[in-house]
C-alpha cells in the first residue's frame, strides 16, 4: 500500500529547495514546472527537475507540468517523461479528451525510451467549474490515473467563490471529487493546499475535515505544514489498537459461524472490520516508509 498522505510542492527552479525538500518527511515531492516558475525560467528548469528526480531520495518524486491548453505543456511532457520521475502532475483537467492526450504522450514517451508502460504515474487536479462538470467523463475515460487531486486556490478563482477558513464552501465540489473517484474505482483523492502559512491549526482543521469527507491526503506548500497534515492521516495508537481487537474479534467469530457480533459495546458487522482492515494496512505502510534501511 503506497502511501500519499502529504505531497509537498517546491518551485522546480530553486536549487536550495530542491536540494532539501526530500529530506523533510512528505510522502511524495512535487517539482514544480507551473506557477511557481517565471515564463522565462520554464524551459530551462525542465532539465533541472529531471535531474533532481534521479538522485538517491526515500520518497515519491513527481513533477507539475503546466496545463494542457499552454506552450509549455508538450516541452514539458517531453523533458520529464524519464527515469527517476515517478508521476506527472497535470494541472487545470477539464475534459476526458485532453487527458487522454496527455496519457498517450506519455506512453508514446515511455515507449520510445524504454520504460515500463504505464510506470509514470499521471495526477490531474481538478480546478475549474468545467473540470468538476465533466469529473465522471474525466475519471471514466480509461487512463493511466489512479488518483485525482483538488485545487482549490484556481477552482476558488474560477467560480468567484470566497475561499472562507472554515471551507465550507468546498463541501460540494470536494465531496463529487470522493463520490466521482470511489464511482471511476480509482483511489481516494488528494486535498488542496492551505494557503495560509501563519494558521497551522486552521491547516490541521481542513486536514481533519478532508480526512472525514474521504480524502487520503492532502497536499502541502511549506515544509512546516508536513507532519501536521501527516499527523492527521496517520492512525493513531488508539485507533490501531481497536482495529487490531475488531479484526481479531471477527476471526473468532467467522470461525463460529458468526458475521455480526458486539464489542465494547459496538456492533461489528464486515463493513466495520473493513474499515479496521484498512487501518492495519495504513499503519504497517507508515511503519514501513519509516523504517531504517539495512
Amino acid at each position: 500500500m503506497a502511501l500519499h498522505r502529504t505531497f509537498l510542492f517546491a518551485p522546480g527552479n530553486h536549487a536550495r529547495r530542491v536540494e532539501k525538500v526530500f529530506g523533510v518527511g512528505a510522502d511524495g515531492v512535487i517539482l514544480d514546472l507551473e506557477d511557481a516558475v517565471a515564463i522565462a525560467e520554464k524551459p530551462a528548469t525542465r532539465a533541472v527537475v529531471v535531474a533532481a528526480m534521479q538522485r538517491p531520495r526515500s520518497c515519491l518524486g513527481y513533477v507539475r507540468v503546466n496545463a494542457m491548453e499552454t506552450e509549455f505543456c508538450y516541452g514539458d511532457l517531453v523533458a520529464v517523461v524519464a527515469p527517476g520521475v515517478d508521476g506527472i502532475i497535470l494541472p487545470k483537467v477539464e475534459s476526458a479528451a485532453s487527458l487522454l492526450a496527455a496519457d498517450w504522450l506519455i506512453e508514446q514517451l515511455e515507449r520510445e525510451r524504454g520504460l515500463k508502460r504505464r510506470s509514470i504515474d499521471l495526477l490531474p487536479i481538478i480546478e475549474t467549474a468545467r473540470g468538476l462538470t465533466d469529473i465522471d467523463a474525466i475519471l471514466r475515460a480509461g487512463s493511466r490515473v489512479r488518483r485525482v487531486a483538488f485545487g482549490a486556490g484556481d477552482f476558488t478563482l474560477d467560480t468567484n467563490i470566497t475561499w472562507s477558513r472554515g471551507e465550507a464552501e468546498l463541501l460540494p465540489a470536494r465531496s463529487a471529487i470522493v463520490a466521482s473517484s470511489r464511482a471511476a474505482g480509482l483511489e481516494a483523492p488528494m486535498d488542496s493546499v492551505w494557503v495560509d502559512l501563519q494558521d497551522p491549526e486552521g491547516l490541521e482543521a481542513s486536514a481533519r475535515h478532508v480526512k472525514g469527507l474521504g480524502f487520503q491526503g492532502k497536499m502541502c506548500i511549506h515544509p512546516g505544514q508536513v507532519p501536521i497534515v501527516n499527523g492527521v492521516f496517520t492512525p493513531t495508537d488508539a485507533e490501531v489498537h481497536f482495529a487490531e481487537r475488531v479484526v481479531a474479534a471477527f476471526e473468532t467469530a467467522e470461525a463460529a459461524g458468526l458475521a455480526a457480533i458486539q464489542l465494547d459495546g459496538k456492533f461489528i458487522d464486515y463493513p466495520i472490520v473493513y474499515r479496521a482492515q484498512r487501518v492495519l494496512k495504513s499503519r504497517d505502510a507508515i511503519i514501513g516508509r519509516t523504517a531504517p534501511a539495512r
